[in-house]
Formats: C-alpha cells, sequence, structure tokens
C-alpha cells in the first residue's frame, strides 16, 4: 500500500443527477426523394437510400435529399413535401428523412428516340439519370456513341429536366437532331414493401421502417413522430408505424401520424370515415388518425406532415414539452380538401366533432382561422383511459418515459444498495416538482421504491422496480358555461 503523509482529497457521485434533454417532437419522414436533384446528384448512395439524414436547415434538407417545389409531382416524390412544411411552413428543427427510393432499383429504360437540338440544347425530360445516356448522331445501331465533354455535356435547367448542350467543336456543333437513350427514376416502382422494409441480406443492412431503431445510436436523438405521407394510407404501412413508434430502439415511445386515404377507393364523405378506420385496424394509443388532406394556395398537403411541424411549434411554444395539445392551434391552409382537390367544409360542433368522437383529427375553419381539431388518440373510443386516448397526456407519457430512460440508464449495472435508489428517488422526485411547478404536471407528481412492487425473488436477481405517479394535464376539450335566469335580480328596479 502506498504510504500517505499529508492532505489528500477524494469525491464522491453528486446525490442528484441532472436529467438528460428529450426534444419531444422530432420527426422521421420516410418516403421517396429526388436524389438526382440533390447537391451531389447520383454520387454515394448508399448514404441517401435507406440511411436516416439529419437536417436542421432548409437548405440542408434540399442539399441532401434534392427538391421540388411543384407540389404537383409531390405523389411520387413524397419528401420535399416534407421538407417545405417542417422548414419553410412552420419553421421547426430538425427533422430526420429516410429515403427508400433507389435509382439503382427503381427505375426505367427509355427507348432510343430522336430529339431536336434547339439553341444548341436539348431537353431530355425529367427523372433522368445522367450515367445511363447514350447519345448518337443517327439512328444507325452501328453509329459509334458520341463523347460526354467533348461533344455534349449534361445537366439540369431551372424546370428540374435534364438538358443535352452541344458543345462547339464536337459531333453535334451544327446538327439539328440526336439520337438518345437512357434510363429514367421511376418512383412508381416504390411500393408498400419498400417502405416497411427490413432486413436485406445482400446488403447486409436494414431498410424502410426498420431503419427508425437505427436513429438514437447514429445521432443520440430520440424520435417524437413517425410521418409517413402516401403510404400511411396503406394498412399494412400504418401497422408497422405502430409497431416501431411502441418499442423505438427497443426501449422509446413515440407517435404514428396516419393519414385516411380521401382519392379513389377512398373516403370521399366524413361519415365514411371512422368505418374504414376500424376496418384498417387503427385502433391504438400511439396512433394519430388525420382526415382528410390540407391545401395552401396551390399545395396540397397531407395533413399528418401539417400536423409534425404543428405538434414542435406548439412543444416548443411550452419549452419542449408536450403538454399543451396541437389541436385549435392554426394550420398553414387556406381550403380543406379531398386528395383531386375538391373543398371540404366541415362544421365544427356536429360534423367534426363526429370524427373527433371516433377517434380521427380533422380540420376546421373557426375564428382566427384554420385549425386542426382533435384531441382524441386512435384507440378512442374503444378505449377510454385518459393516458391512451388523450393526445396530450399519451405524448407526455412517452416524453416522460423516454426522459428518464435517458437519465437513468447510466444507473444500470450499479450495486443495488440503499444509497443508489434513493439517489434515483431524489433525482426523479426533483426533477418531477420542477415540472409540477410550471404547470406541466398537476398535483405533487413522486416515484416511490414500494415494497409491494419488488418482491425478494426479483430484487435477487437484479430487478428493482421505481413506481412513478404522475398527472399530466388533460386537454380540457369541453367548456360548459351555465346560464340561469335570476329571478331574485328583478327586485333591483325597486332600490
Amino acid at each position: 500500500m502506498l504510504y500517505k503523509h499529508g492532505v489528500y482529497i477524494s469525491e464522491v457521485p453528486t446525490s442528484l443527477i441532472s436529467p438528460v434533454p428529450c426534444d419531444s417532437a422530432i420527426p422521421v419522414f420516410i418516403g421517396t426523394a429526388p436524389l438526382h436533384l440533390s447537391q451531389t446528384g447520383l454520387e454515394d448512395l448508399d448514404k441517401k437510400v435507406n440511411y436516416p439524414i439529419l437536417a436542421y436547415q432548409y437548405d440542408e434538407a434540399v442539399n441532401k435529399l434534392g427538391f421540388i417545389r411543384d407540389s404537383r409531382v409531390w405523389d411520387k416524390y413524397t419528401l420535399p413535401e416534407c421538407i417545405y412544411s417542417q422548414f419553410a411552413l412552420f419553421a421547426v428543427s430538425p427533422a430526420i428523412f429516410i429515403n427508400v427510393l433507389d435509382p439503382r432499383v427503381h427505375k426505367t429504360a427509355v427507348a432510343k428516340a430522336s430529339y431536336e437540338i434547339n439553341d444548341g440544347q436539348v431537353v431530355l425530360g425529367d427523372d433522368v439519370i445522367l450515367d445511363s445516356v447514350v447519345v448518337t448522331a443517327t439512328d444507325n445501331t452501328e453509329a459509334p456513341e458520341l463523347t460526354p465533354g467533348t461533344d455534349y455535356s449534361l445537366g439540369w435547367n431551372k424546370d428540374g429536366k435534364a438538358v443535352l448542350n452541344a458543345l462547339s467543336g464536337g459531333a453535334l456543333a451544327s446538327a439539328t437532331v440526336v439520337w438518345a437513350k437512357f434510363d429514367v427514376i421511376d418512383p412508381s416502382l416504390v411500393d408498400e414493401y419498400d417502405i416497411i422494409g427490413g432486413y436485406n441480406v445482400q446488403t447486409q443492412s436494414y431498410e424502410g421502417l426498420e431503419l427508425i431503431n437505427a436513429i438514437f445510436p447514429k445521432y443520440r436523438l430520440v424520435i417524437g413522430e413517425i410521418a409517413v405521407p402516401k403510404f400511411s394510407e396503406k394498412s399494412a404501412v400504418a401497422a408497422v408505424m405502430y409497431a416501431k413508434a411502441n418499442a423505438v430502439s427497443g426501449a422509446f415511445k413515440a407517435m404514428a401520424l396516419v393519414d385516411i386515404p380521401s382519392d379513389t377507393g377512398g373516403v370521399k364523405d366524413y361519415t365514411d370515415a371512422p368505418e374504414w378506420k376500424n376496418q384498417k385496424n387503427l385502433v391504438y394509443d400511439k396512433e394519430i388518425v388525420f382526415w382528410p388532406k390540407v391545401r395552401l394556395g396551390d399545395d396540397i398537403f397531407h395533413m399528418s406532415v401539417q400536423v409534425a411541424g404543428l405538434m414542435g411549434k406548439v412543444d416548443s411554444e411550452h419549452s419542449n414539452v408536450p403538454v399543451a395539445a396541437f389541436s385549435n392551434h392554426n394550420l398553414q391552409m387556406d381550403s380543406c380538401v379531398l386528395a383531386d382537390g375538391k373543398e371540404i367544409n366541415l362544421d365544427m360542433y356536429t360534423q367534426a366533432n363526429y370524427l373527433n368522437g371516433e377517434g380521427i383529427t380533422t380540420s376546421v375553419n373557426w375564428i382566427g382561422g384554420w385549425r386542426a381539431w382533435g384531441v382524441q388518440t386512435a384507440a378512442y373510443p374503444a378505449n377510454t383511459d385518459v393516458k391512451d386516448s388523450m393526445i396530450p397526456v399519451r405524448r407526455m407519457f412517452n416524453w416522460i418515459g423516454n426522459s428518464i430512460i435517458l437519465t437513468y440508464h447510466q444507473k444500470v449495472d450499479i450495486p443495488m444498495i440503499k444509497r443508489n435508489i434513493e439517489t434515483i428517488i431524489d433525482s426523479v422526485n426533483v426533477w418531477l416538482n420542477g415540472l409540477a411547478s410550471r404547470e406541466f404536471l398537476i398535483g405533487h407528481p413522486h416515484v416511490e421504491f414500494d415494497p409491494d412492487d419488488n418482491p425478494t425473488t426479483d430484487l435477487l436477481a437484479g430487478i428493482a422496480r421505481f413506481h412513478v405517479y404522475i398527472t399530466p394535464p388533460p386537454a380540457m376539450k369541453e367548456l360548459e358555461f351555465i346560464l340561469e335566469y335570476d329571478v331574485s335580480q328583478i327586485a333591483t328596479l325597486f332600490e
């Protein structure tokens, strides 16, 4: 043993543990992106296809994923809608995007054809894979291929269309016609199974919704919502969305934002929406169901996409705690529409409330403009437990549970001694009391290490249970004022 002579200092762990911040409304959007229009085009596809992409700013997302402002193509490229809504309309960040469109797989060949050269330029069209372009001066099958960089160059115009430029001194310098064949990216080949994903044995990697579990290990961020515009209308996709939301990385909880379709074969009358919801088994506590779509100017959005942004905006107004409902807050819209653009105007107190009573969120035009309307999860009305059926309460349970996991994971495997147990209890109670003092929780939240919850057999197995009592405030969804004619006031006429 080392001989000591003098004054020495040692340290003990702090008796209270600082909580680890847990963001309440980070969305993950899964869909298809125009990667050919990204900053680096179709290079490095392994970092763009079935890969979680984190973005904090509009231009960052556009550079990484590509972007098309024309909402008429958002049905085939679904992630630009999410980028625009999240960063431009609601200005909340960050967001995570997973593109499942693979230009190496989801492509179609365009047969060799002639194209007129106008002012030294040829417009080949949309979605062209530039590396696949083969150019000849004639239609002769034995005609030699022209050389890029010498005879022509390829690029994109302001409308996002591929263009071929005839270079001076090349074989096309004086030509009026050119022959070309190429492949185009074909988003129509992406189906619900690409979105659902799984484990690819060939690439030994996860794909689609399975990648949700890769987000926390990669970025140390806990997501709050999962949105899959267009594809969430498929019941198989919605089912997997819920499964992933219920166990993100096997530990955390999130919400699945699911749309009811309003196109051909979908729901075009509000009275049919509950039947669709039940037939497709959209009945779970961590699902929020929406009908129909919303429009702003010429742009039509899935309501789930706009609500993902609205959640972040409302949470930011409450210190990033999901205590307040997004319902009765403004969406970025000027009309409520079906997929074909037909306007739907729901009366709030009858039609919209009918949908709310069936666990469906919609939008209404009321004092102060267009607003999201609905505080019930998809579990309602079959499940009326407030922690499962009311959106802000469910989200508070998710957030508090996620925060506890993040904070106290550091205590896993420490010795089960009284001091360590008391440190956890004291730290949780201080945190809960702080939430209560700011009225994010009601009353006196607390945690207990109860003997009834901890039988000796479990303690011997290393299992310690802490019982957390919390009361997130429910949304005040119904205000009733009772009016009464006060006859006694007639007597004041004689005063």
